[in-house]
């Protein structure tokens, strides 16, 4: 489980929408963390930029409302498997970010405790070598702020399953993206995968809409 604190800007929280920045932000900077993380992990909690399934709160298992909203320009979403992987938990291609000029992709900025890093790296199977973490300066409306994310590595196309779709769409409107985004998104082609999947085990899945 990662717990989520929020920050102390977002004290009157209503809704996604009171949150959401209509003020682009851009990539100063990246580069591969490798394993460690303590330079933005010493004050005891890092901003995590989510763009994939980990835009559904409940995928997450967060206790509060997410930070802030924001986008990445010159980066596309795509899906797909890392290296010889032929399946995963997921039936089909999971979300990634590559470099290409003029595209955005739009996610979410999470304020996590230092504590949970561990736990997510696993998620992202980062010591399996699936997903490589990125450190990632961007700036906001009120200040830059370093954000971890990840880019999987060895990247090749694959179609998402229905499943994998749907928790991403969810999250995104959960979350107030953009309209024209969550349409790109539902627009999405699939590998009509019909079995069971990690979506079966997501806590409170059946409360959100379809």
């Amino acid at each position: 489980t990662v717990h989520l604190e929020r920050t102390g800007a977002f004290k009157g929280y209503k809704s996604p929408q009171d949150l959401f920045f209509k003020t682009r932000m851009r990539i100063f900077s990246s580069r591969c963390l490798g394993h460690s993380f303590s330079k933005m992990s010493s004050s005891g909690f890092f901003m995590y930029f989510a763009f994939g399934s980990n835009l559904l709160k409940e995928r997450l298992q967060l206790k509060n409302p997410s930070a802030r909203f924001t986008v990445f320009q010159d980066y596309r979403l795509n899906f797909g498997l890392s290296g010889d992987c032929t399946d995963c938990a997921w039936h089909g291609g999971v979300a990634t970010i590559q470099e290409s000029e003029g595209d955005e992709v739009w996610g979410v900025v999470w304020r996590i405790d230092s504590q949970n890093l561990p736990s997510l790296d696993r998620q992202e199977q980062v010591h399996e070598g699936v997903y490589s973490p990125l450190e990632v300066k961007v700036e906001t409306k009120e200040k830059p702020l370093l954000c971890r994310t990840y880019k999987m590595n060895n990247f090749r196309p694959c179609s998402p399953s229905p499943q994998y779709k749907k928790v991403v769409c969810l999250g995104a409107q959960q979350n107030g993206l953009p309209q024209n985004y969550i349409q790109k998104l539902l627009a999405l082609e699939t590998n009509n995968y019909s079995g069971t999947s990690i979506l079966d085990q997501i806590t409170d899945i059946q409360k959100l809409p379809a």
